[in-house]
């Protein structure tokens, strides 16, 4: 490795003087292309995504961000960094906040951070906190769906009201907010919409198809929401984003993470709420994968059936729950 950094160094210093052996030589080519490729995908990928309408303009000061389960995990990573960062942030949740997570928060956060208890399976109450959140903070113009449940049982094994609970919190709660607050959104020509799915959104294992499903979901919701933000309602400046994370040391997987189960590295909260910053700061929508190089996964779908089969088999052997 040194020998290969001093031969770059002398071509940099001295192109002209010095002679690329053939083997770097393709490898510095090939490294090129790659190169080349990933900004090319990078651009068109934005472009695809995003109205030519131009860059929004952004006052973070103004802004106004919600957030479902916003008390724990990644909704509350997300409540603090953003009310950190000064902007007004109001979390969702059935649960209140922990009293020792307040009793943390700096004093921007807590001048910034906003908490409302919301039952995400009941449309009144969904209805009658939106009302209130209009009345006394304002619309509005970012909307980060981050809610899920997760029970880690068989079909066979689930019960119908967790069932029901599923999938009235992990997706159809994101249809509910978004019929809230993206009508002001469009008529101000300015928002976002942020889905918090999974890398479950591209394929599943055993005792986890409630959750897969309503993750497969959340990536249809997104990407047809998006279409109809553009087609329909005509507001280039409301953008639309995805973020697909792996592991995450949340309450979620709680007892996976004591079972010895899951192995490699977990992302931190943190993490997450770091990444959903950047990409509404960058005011242009996105399908974000953390960490970034597991997008490979999202051609799972597109792979042989005996590739993704092996893929799903090793889902389920690796959290230990091949009973045969």
């Amino acid at each position: 490795m040194p020998d290969i950094v001093d031969h770059l160094t002398q071509i940099i210093r001295q192109p002209r003087q010095v002679s690329i052996p053939p083997p770097l030589s393709i490898g510095l080519g090939a490294l090129a292309c790659i190169g080349l490729l990933y900004k090319s995908n990078s651009y068109l990928s934005r472009r695809a995504l995003n109205s030519p309408a131009g860059k929004d303009t952004w006052d973070w000061d103004k802004e106004i961000v919600v957030v479902t389960g916003g008390a724990s995990g990644i909704g509350a990573a997300i409540v603090k960094l953003f009310a950190e960062q000064g902007i007004k942030t109001i979390g969702l949740d059935l649960c209140r906040p922990h009293p020792d997570a307040v009793l943390l928060l700096t004093r921007a956060e807590t001048e910034n951070a906003f908490f409302y208890q919301v039952d995400l399976t009941n449309v009144e109450h969904i209805n009658r906190v939106a009302e209130r959140i209009r009345s006394e903070h304002g619309d509005p113009t970012v909307l980060i769906n981050n809610a899920g449940i997760q029970w880690n049982k068989p079909i066979l094994d689930l019960p119908q009201d967790r069932l029901h609970a599923t999938f009235e919190v992990n997706i159809i709660s994101s249809f509910l907010l978004v019929k809230e607050f993206l009508p002001a959104m469009v008529s101000n020509d300015h928002g976002h919409v942020v889905t918090v799915a999974s890398l479950a959104s591209f394929t599943t294992r055993a005792v986890n198809v409630d959750y897969a499903c309503t993750k497969s979901a959340a990536l249809a919701f997104h990407e047809g929401l998006g279409q109809e933000i553009r087609h329909i309602y005509r507001a280039p400046g409301v953008r639309t984003t995805i973020i697909h994370p792996g592991w995450v040391k949340t309450p979620l997987i709680k007892k996976l993470m004591q079972s010895g189960a899951l192995k490699g590295h977990l992302l931190e909260p943190e993490e997450v709420a770091e990444a959903i910053l950047k990409q509404l700061r960058s005011t242009f929508g996105a399908q974000v994968f953390l960490p970034s190089n597991f997008w490979i996964l999202s051609l799972v779908r597109g792979a042989p059936s005996w590739i993704q089969e092996r893929i799903r088999n090793l889902l389920t052997t690796s959290r230990g729950y091949d009973h045969n």
